[in-house]
């Protein structure tokens, strides 16, 4: 199925994307991906990412950071196979404030090779107004590098 056709079937409310965050985290966090397509993704967190202060907590704008900047190059068109990454390089700024709403992290790849691939994404608040963006290079573990992925239960280093 091609990602036009999964935006236009409302993948995101069939739960298409539920296994791309995996079981870590990220999904502990909250996250969930809404868009996904070859170089381009995005993640959406609800409310819950404030600090004691009132507003999104700085950790959780830079795991949204990190999560879409990977899952970005990490897409796989063949149902049941995956592909995975380690970030190498994280770097995030923070340019506004958010004390409630949903996030959505637009995460797009950039460029790359073989085994490294450097991606960018924006996080802005409900209203759509950026709060933070950033830039990651990531490199694709073992068996990640093809783009119909692997199956998961093949390990991969």
């Amino acid at each position: 199925m091609s990602s036009t056709s999964h935006a236009e079937s409302g993948a995101a409310a069939a739960g298409l994307f539920d296994d791309a965050i995996g079981s870590g985290f990220a999904r502990m966090l909250g996250c969930r991906v809404v868009h996904w397509e070859p170089g381009r993704v995005e993640v959406e967190l609800g409310p819950q990412h404030l600090n004691r202060a009132g507003s999104a907590h700085g950790g959780v704008l830079a795991t949204l950071i990190d999560v879409a900047c990977a899952l970005a190059g990490l897409y796989s068109g063949v149902p049941g196979r995956v592909r995975k990454a380690v970030t190498l390089s994280l770097n995030t700024s923070f340019t506004g404030q958010v004390a409630a709403g949903t996030l959505r992290a637009h995460g797009r790849v950039r460029t790359g090779g073989r085994s490294i691939f450097f991606a960018t994404t924006e996080v802005t608040d409900a209203a759509g107004h950026p709060i933070a963006h950033g830039e990651a290079v990531n490199r694709y573990r073992r068996g990640s590098e093809n783009p119909d992925g692997a199956p998961p239960d093949e390990p991969q280093t």
